[in-house]
């Protein structure tokens, strides 16, 4: 009989490419989600899908009643103010936990966190992401996974920094030597889903392909631009242009009640100099290497974005 996952997210960008990772591992899969998902790139899978959202204690019980492992990636990158995100980060994965604890103690439980968490201070994104964090910590087998910047097929964001390197004047957003963590979808899916199956409780590790020392910017843009076949002009945008603009969408922010993406304390994450691999953590031993280079990885994606016309 195969084992049975539990997953949260399962039909945003990095949850979709995780069930058909869970699949091609041998796991059956249950969702969460609000409504019966459309994922026809996935037409050939078979899911159990239990109704709700983080805030339905009964529908997170159904969802992790009697699984072998629960994997929780739902949560959001923008809203309009510091309560909505830990709302979504903080207390769904309390909620989410307290599901688990109570419907299947003795499964493996995988936080998908992200590198923000390791800076708090930054935004309120990276500080709802550390309280996610400390909500999921205590008892049982509980493993966090805080991947890098992750790019592939069916990211709507990632694409749009993809559209300015399509641009004839190519903006590079920090200083020459601030460094990025990146990986391939497919390969941060793989590891999710070996993680699902291996146990190492009570572990911090961060996914990033083969370079752990991470990308500088200027070597982002050539990749990026080789992918979309351009050789544009690169310029470096200055810190307090960008700064500006963070506090413009800050303030329509506040005008509108919606969730704008470059706000300043993403001004704040965009300008930190290292998000490379933590060197003070291990890398995950037990879980697959990455073996999508950057160049590989761009193209695919360019290749996905033009198929389906978004480029």
């Amino acid at each position: 009989m195969k084992p049975l996952a539990a997953l949260t997210g399962g039909t945003g960008f990095l949850g979709r490419h995780t069930i058909r990772a869970l699949h091609d591992e041998g796991w059956n899969v249950r969702i969460l989600a609000r409504r019966t998902p459309d994922l026809p790139e996935l037409s050939d899978l078979t899911c159990e899908v239990v109704k709700g959202d983080l805030n339905n204690v009964a529908a997170l019980n159904a969802l992790c009643d009697c699984a072998h492992a629960v994997i929780h990636i739902a949560g959001v990158v923008k809203a309009p103010n510091a309560a909505a995100f830990i709302a979504a980060n903080a207390q769904g994965a309390a909620n989410v936990a307290a599901a688990w604890r109570a419907a299947a103690p003795g499964a493996h439980f995988v936080h998908v966190s992200s590198m923000a968490a390791r800076e708090p201070h930054l935004s309120h994104y990276a500080a709802s992401k550390r309280a996610g964090e400390d909500a999921i910590k205590g008892t049982g087998e509980w493993r966090i996974l805080r991947p890098g910047a992750i790019y592939g097929a069916h990211d709507e964001e990632t694409l749009k920094v993809l559209k300015l390197a399509n641009m004839p004047v190519q903006v590079m957003l920090n200083a020459a030597e601030a460094r990025v963590g990146m990986i391939d979808v497919r390969d941060a899916a793989r590891m999710i889903a070996a993680a699902a199956g291996s146990r190492d409780p009570g572990a911090v590790h961060e996914l990033v392909d083969a370079r752990r020392e991470g990308y500088r910017w200027a070597e982002l843009a050539k990749t990026s631009a080789v992918a979309l076949g351009k050789t544009p002009r690169a310029v470096r945008l200055p810190g307090l242009v960008l700064k500006t603009v963070g506090l413009a969408g800050r303030a329509l922010a506040g005008i509108t009640g919606s969730a704008e993406m470059l706000t300043p304390g993403k001004v704040r994450e965009i300008l930190h100099p290292d998000w490379s691999a933590d060197r003070s953590l291990p890398a995950p031993e037990d879980l697959p290497r990455a073996t999508i280079p950057l160049a590989d990885g761009l193209a695919d994606m360019v290749a996905w974005a033009r198929k389906s016309g978004r480029l």
